[in-house]
C-alpha cells in the first residue's frame, strides 16, 4: 500500500563556497554554522546530494526514494512521461559575499555526450540586493571566440562583458550558453535544470585559504558559449491573488504570486509545483492539512494534490513544468 502524501518540506543542504557568506542564516534563517556558506540546495536529486525529507510521516526519506516509489504521484504524468523516474529541476538558494567566478554551463546536447547530464538552463529572482550590487549576464555586443579569448588571456574579460545593477524582485533568465556571474552583495533564488554541470572562465585570480586558485574549463566552454548579445531580464506583473507569470521555457514555467488573504489553486495532476517563500508566511490548506510556511521555505506539492487554498501575506514563488 503506497504511503499518503502531503506538501514536502526537506532538510536543506548547505554548501560553503569561497564567495559566500552568512545571510543565508540573516535573511533566510538556514542553519548555517559557516561564514562562507554560499548555497542552501533545497530540493535536489543531484548525485551525492539527494534532498530528505524533514516533515510528517514521510520524514527521513529521501526524494529519490519516493519518486521510485510514487513516480506519477510525485512528479504527475506529463512530467513521468517526459523525464521517467527523474526529477527535472533543482532548487538552490545563494548568498553571494563576493562575486562568483564568471562561467557557462552547456546545453542539453553537449551535456548529454560529456557528462551524461541534463543541461543547465536556469533563472535568478533576486531577494536581497546590497547597494550597487549588480550582474554579470553575457556581452556588452556580438562577438566571438577570437575577441573572448584575447580579453580571457589579457585579464580583460569583464571589459566586454555586460553588468547589470541588480535589486529585489528582479528576475534574470539564462539560457545555455550566456556566460554570468553573481555580483557580490546579492541574494538570489535560482531555479534550473537539475544539473551541476559548471564550465568555469575566470575567478578574478583568487586562491582559497590553502592558497590555490580553482579549476578553470577555458577548453570545454569555447562551444558551448553565446558569443552573441542576449537579453536576460525579465519584466512581470504583480496583481496581487494571481499566478503573474514570470519565465515560461521548456524547463520550466515560474510565475510570482503577491498574496494578499487567499488563492485557490487548481492542478490537472500532470505536474508537481514547488512554492519558494521569498517574503511573509503563508498555509497550504486542503482536506484537512494545513501547514504553515516562513521566508525561505521551499515547499513541493505532489502532482496527486491536485485542489488546495494559499492564505496569508506573503510573496511566493510558484514553479512547475508545462
Amino acid at each position: 500500500m503506497k504511503p499518503q502524501t502531503y506538501p514536502l518540506q526537506f532538510d536543506p543542504i548547505l554548501k560553503e563556497r569561497i564567495w559566500g557568506g552568512e545571510k543565508l542564516k540573516t535573511i533566510l534563517n538556514k542553519p548555517i554554522v559557516s561564514k562562507i556558506t554560499g548555497e542552501s540546495w533545497e530540493l535536489s536529486t543531484v548525485e551525492g546530494d539527494v534532498s530528505v525529507v524533514s516533515n510528517g510521516s514521510l520524514k527521513g526519506k529521501s526524494l529519490m526514494d519516493l519518486i521510485e516509489e510514487m513516480p506519477k504521484e510525485i512528479l504527475g504524468t506529463k512530467v513521468y512521461e517526459r523525464f521517467g523516474k527523474q526529477f527535472p529541476l533543482l532548487f538552490k538558494y545563494l548568498d553571494a559575499r563576493e562575486d562568483l567566478s564568471i562561467q557557462v554551463h552547456p546545453n542539453d546536447k553537449l551535456a548529454k555526450e560529456r557528462h551524461n547530464s541534463f543541461g543547465k538552463t536556469e533563472m535568478w529572482y533576486v531577494t536581497q540586493a546590497d547597494p550597487e550590487a549588480r550582474i554579470i549576464v553575457g556581452f556588452k555586443e556580438n562577438s566571438s571566440k577570437e575577441e573572448y579569448l584575447k580579453h580571457l588571456n589579457d585579464k580583460t574579460l569583464v571589459s566586454i562583458l555586460d553588468d547589470v545593477k541588480a535589486k529585489p524582485g528582479d528576475v534574470f533568465f539564462l539560457e545555455t550558453g550566456t556566460v554570468h556571474a553573481i555580483g557580490a552583495g546579492l541574494v538570489v533564488a535560482e531555479i534550473q535544470q537539475t544539473s551541476d554541470i559548471t564550465y568555469r572562465l575566470y575567478d578574478f585570480d583568487r586562491k582559497d585559504a590553502e592558497g590555490n586558485t580553482r579549476e578553470l574549463h577555458v577548453d570545454l566552454a569555447l562551444d558551448a558559449i553565446n558569443y552573441n548579445k542576449v537579453e536576460t531580464q525579465k519584466k512581470y506583473e504583480t496583481k496581487t491573488n494571481v499566478s503573474n507569470t514570470v519565465v515560461d521555457c521548456p524547463y520550466f514555467t515560474t510565475n510570482f504570486i503577491p498574496l494578499e488573504d487567499k488563492v485557490a489553486v487548481s492542478k490537472t495532476g500532470e505536474t508537481f509545483t514547488v512554492y519558494m517563500c521569498i517574503e511573509g508566511s503563508f498555509e497550504i490548506e486542503y482536506d484537512g492539512f494545513k501547514q504553515s510556511y516562513s521566508k525561505g521555505d521551499t515547499v513541493l506539492v505532489p502532482a496527486e494534490i491536485n485542489a488546495f487554498i494559499l492564505t496569508g501575506k506573503a510573496s511566493i514563488l510558484e514553479i512547475y513544468i508545462s
